[in-house]
């Protein structure tokens, strides 16, 4: 498993008029919690992406626990729990200052050559990167 956490405090251009984050705006936090964790094991997704890899998005699914409201600290765990093959998927928990979860979700992308637009399996340099930050889950 690798895991990271990784804090943003919610905008008030991110929230509707009751204060709430608008529903729309956790796919960007789940954005950001997977560029973390591509950080985190020692590559950026600019890099991914100029090694000739593209991460399209093809399942996304989320459940609203809680709302998150305007100028909280959230905690955003980004989780990936299986080696990816042609698919890589994240699992995420939001916690708000009071730790408590607020929203679950998981997104599924896949690997696509940028230049023949075929699906392809984990590239080795990625798979290499990731089999050496895997830790054994709890």
């Amino acid at each position: 498993m690798i895991h990271t956490t990784h804090s943003i405090r919610v905008r008030y251009a991110e929230t509707d008029p009751m204060k709430y984050v608008y529903y729309g705006n956790y796919a960007t936090y789940f954005e950001v919690g997977r560029v973390e964790l591509f950080r985190s094991i020692g590559i950026s997704y600019d890099e991914i992406e100029n090694q000739g890899i593209w991460l399209p998005v093809s399942d996304y699914k989320i459940k609203y626990i809680r709302p998150a409201l305007y100028d909280q600290k959230l905690e955003i765990h980004t989780y990936v729990k299986k080696i990816p093959g042609v698919r890589i998927e994240f699992e995420y928990e939001i916690y708000n200052e009071e730790h408590i979860k607020i929203t679950e979700a998981s997104t599924t992308l896949f690997f696509l050559d940028a230049k023949t637009g075929k699906i392809i399996r984990c590239p080795d340099f990625l798979m290499e990167m990731i089999e050496a930050n895997w830790k054994e889950e709890k």
